[in-house]
């Protein structure tokens, strides 16, 4: 009779107790419409519905599990299931050989995060709080900022390479290249995670002194609401959850974009992203509007270093393992879009300090980048979905 208790508890804190879970009923819903009817824009629109509570709620177990285990434990369960939507998604479409989907959805999750998020966050807690400027910690930021450019140059030098007309080994040396950079950038991030977490933990610590007493009193209240096995039972279901809609989502991209009249490009970079991080942004924007800046900075920048560290390189030897001819050359245009965001956002975040009009301009950038991004055309991006389709047929 305890057991039941529990379980039933534990079912009606983690499905019952926010409303954004009624989200969940289109998963299934996706899955009937293309088993009925196979029209491919409701699947995807259904799919991408569906998603958004699932990842809201790997995130909320996530953040249980991490109250029972030690900050190591914690940087690593952030690094993986923080990032869990994105490369469950990227794993079907690497099984579908959609290479460029994957590419750009991964970018445009750190496009997403720096510029719509952070500009959000920026300009949401600028109206809030009027009267003066909002600070966070730029040193931690500086570190992002620093590992998103090393990001860059890996993603730069294969795109280079493969547009120098006097290279021999056209296509076998970029991969190479990819292969060994992702390797390097791997061992980056587990340096970083030492570096954050043992080595240089109080340079993440600080926080402005308006703000010690708020944040000691929310961190009293961090109590486990579920069981450390109750948490790995509900990781474990959602995952396997998660994966099975996004298998009906990545199938219903080539159809979604035909049907919708939707660029393939705006799919994968602006409209999987958002949705995969949908409830990370609006955490980030309660956050920036109570004055606790450091935290919304750490899920907007820290997910996009996560994904650009971690991520895009733990895809590509995903890849290898598959056999599929993945490597860091996301074409010139996506690497040029990615460097000049990080340029920009690094700028807005030297002085440590934030307003509404920062937050416009990344809003405003991010609106430039999305524009881009529907009038583009990828010729890779129609083929490998032209391929794919033939192939599932």
């Amino acid at each position: 009779m305890k057991c039941n208790n529990n379980m039933w508890n534990s079912i009606k804190i983690v499905i019952f107790s926010t409303k954004l879970n009624i989200l969940i009923v289109f998963g299934p819903a996706a899955i009937i419409t293309h088993k009925a009817t196979g029209y491919h824009g409701v699947v995807f629109l259904l799919s991408l519905l569906g998603i958004i509570p699932l990842a809201e709620r790997l995130g909320y177990a996530t953040e249980q599990l991490a109250c029972f285990t030690g900050p190591t434990v914690v940087g690593l369960l952030n690094a993986t299931f923080g990032n869990a939507t994105e490369l469950i998604i990227s794993i079907f479409a690497l099984r579908n050989g959609m290479i460029r989907v994957v590419q750009q959805s991964l970018l445009g999750s750190i496009l997403s995060n720096m510029l719509l998020v952070l500009g959000c966050t920026f300009f949401s807690g600028g109206l809030v709080i009027m009267k003066r400027e909002q600070v966070f910690n730029k040193a931690a930021a500086g570190v992002n900022s620093g590992l998103l450019l090393m990001s860059v140059m890996g993603l730069l030098f294969p795109a280079v390479l493969h547009s120098t007309p006097t290279e021999l080994n056209f296509g076998k040396s970029e991969l190479a290249l990819s292969r060994f950079s992702s390797c390097v950038m791997l061992f980056a991030c587990a340096a970083y995670l030492y570096f954050q977490l043992k080595s240089q933990n109080k340079l993440y610590d600080m926080v402005s002194d308006n703000e010690e007493s708020e944040t000691e009193t929310s961190d009293d209240d961090e109590a486990p609401e579920i069981s450390m096995w109750e948490a790995i039972v509900w990781l474990s279901i959602l995952t396997v959850w998660i994966a099975v809609v996004s298998e009906y989502l990545v199938d219903a991209i080539e159809g979604a974009s035909t049907a919708l009249k939707i660029p393939v490009a705006f799919i994968s970079v602006i409209l999987l992203p958002i949705v995969g991080n949908a409830a990370e942004h609006a955490g980030a924007i309660m956050f920036a509007m109570k004055d606790k800046l450091d935290i919304s900075l750490g899920v907007a920048i820290g997910l996009s270093t996560q994904i650009a560290m971690f991520g895009i390189p733990y895809s590509v030897i995903i890849a290898w393992i598959m056999g599929r001819p993945m490597d860091l050359n996301f074409q010139l245009f996506e690497t040029a879009t990615l460097f000049l965001t990080v340029i920009v956002v690094a700028f807005m975040l030297q002085e440590g300090t934030s307003n509404y009009f920062k937050g416009l301009m990344l809003i405003f950038c991010f609106l430039i980048v999305a524009a881009s991004f529907f009038v583009h055309v990828d010729l890779d991006s129609v083929g490998e979905l032209l391929s794919s389709s033939h192939v599932n047929w």
